[in-house]
């Protein structure tokens, strides 16, 4: 019997405090479920901040994980390791890119995209002979903890307590082109953003502004970055949420979902890019373990063209249910979001929204303090939403 009191004063003691953790000790996964310490079982409607988009312990995950670490855990990347080898193969074959480097998280495969852009803008200067080094990036944007990564993202409140931050990010405004424009100059090498803004409030990118800004690229020989480690792999109802767009960046990440509870990040480059680095310019110790390669291998297995219309269907179901609940209560302003990616708008704080649902059953989640962000795994069906809903509803019922 796992004892729950020691558990928290042994975190307490001998953890660094940079979490803020809830009440809950976890002692079992499966699907779509969660079972604390004294066998009580929830709803995760949140997927690890959408990392367990296949559910928790997913069959075919579990065995690909097992059948590879019988075999080996780890070698080095001197070394051939085929299932690093044919993840990176069946990555490109879901209709983006010519070549791929493999990390071991989001900021990492951001780090790599970074990297990438500085060194094509000095292989590549500008009309004028100078050489590109400056990003523009969005407010309120996330793009990583690392401190380059910390640097691209544009939130104030994570530059704060670490500056000086490494220079050359500029911020423009989602679905704002001219703030965009505004920040290009000969010094300009790429712009990254996220096609949805997660920890920004699902806030959404509109399909005008990704193709002005792919144009805009385009005439000015800029690369376009997308960040898709929280919107990718097949959250939107598509395998990558560019493609609801029609528009294809130079450069996409993916990463938390991608071996679906494994560490595992990609940065996947076009052919504007795909010969940029050379042997020695970027590695990773970890980056493409073979077992959470094999785990990623399942992943996109799974997540075929049925898989992903039927990740439509149940979110169109979902969009239905939350806007009944819109309109029973005036504190939610707004439901927005695509596919199982889902921001509900509050005109009030959600955190004790969050842990009434906890206490009730139901794993979501508050981001800019006012926005229940809600990202379930991408298995769930209508009995699944009507629990969830009927949980919400509850818990709104209680705010009136």
């Amino acid at each position: 019997m796992i004892n729950g009191k020691s558990i928290k004063e042994t975190e307490a003691k001998y953890f660094v405090q940079t979490y803020k953790r809830a009440d809950l000790i976890v002692q079992k996964a499966k699907g779509q479920f969660i079972w604390d310490e004294k066998g009580k079982k929830y709803l995760d409607f949140f997927s690890g901040i959408s990392v367990c988009n296949l559910g928790h312990c997913h069959p075919s995950v579990v065995k690909n994980i097992k059948k590879q670490i019988d075999s080996f855990a780890h070698i080095s990347n001197i070394f051939y390791a085929p299932s690093q080898i044919e993840l990176g193969k069946q990555l490109i074959k879901k209709g983006f890119g010519k070549r791929v480097f493999l990390a071991n998280s989001g900021a990492e495969a951001n780090e790599c995209a970074i990297k990438t852009a500085r060194k094509w803008g000095r292989e590549n200067p500008s009309q004028n002979g100078k050489s590109r080094y400056e990003i523009i990036t969005l407010n309120n944007s996330f793009h990583g903890r690392t401190l380059a990564t910390l640097a691209a993202t544009g939130q104030d409140k994570y530059h704060a307590p670490f500056e000086p931050m490494p220079e050359k990010f500029l911020f423009a405004n989602l679905n704002d082109i001219e703030s965009v424009k505004s920040l290009v100059s000969d010094r300009t090498a790429a712009v990254m953003i996220e096609v949805i803004q997660g920890e920004g409030g699902i806030q959404i990118a509109k399909k005008e502004f990704l193709r002005d800004l792919r144009a805009l690229c385009d005439e000015k020989n800029i690369l376009l970055i997308f960040d898709e480690i929280q919107c990718g792999m097949g959250r939107t109802g598509k395998f990558y949420a560019f493609q609801n767009y029609g528009v294809m960046p130079d450069i996409v990440t993916l990463a938390k979902s991608l071996a679906n509870g494994l560490p595992l990040g990609a940065a996947i480059v076009d052919k504007k890019c795909e010969n940029t680095f050379s042997f020695g310019d970027h590695g990773s110790t970890f980056g493409g373990n073979p077992v959470s390669c094999a785990a990623a291998l399942a992943v996109l297995n799974t997540m075929n063209a049925p898989f992903l219309n039927n990740v439509v269907k149940n979110a169109k179901y979902f969009y239905a249910k939350l806007e009944a609940l819109k309109n029973k209560y005036s504190f939610i302003t707004e439901i927005r979001g695509i596919g199982l990616m889902i921001g509900i708008q509050l005109n009030k704080p959600g955190k004790d929204i969050v842990a009434s649902c906890l206490k009730k059953g139901l794993i979501i989640n508050c981001t800019h303090e006012t926005v229940l962000r809600i990202m379930p795994p991408l298995i769930i069906g209508k009995k699944d939403i009507d629990a969830a809903v009927k949980i919400l509803d509850e818990v709104f019922k209680e705010q009136k």
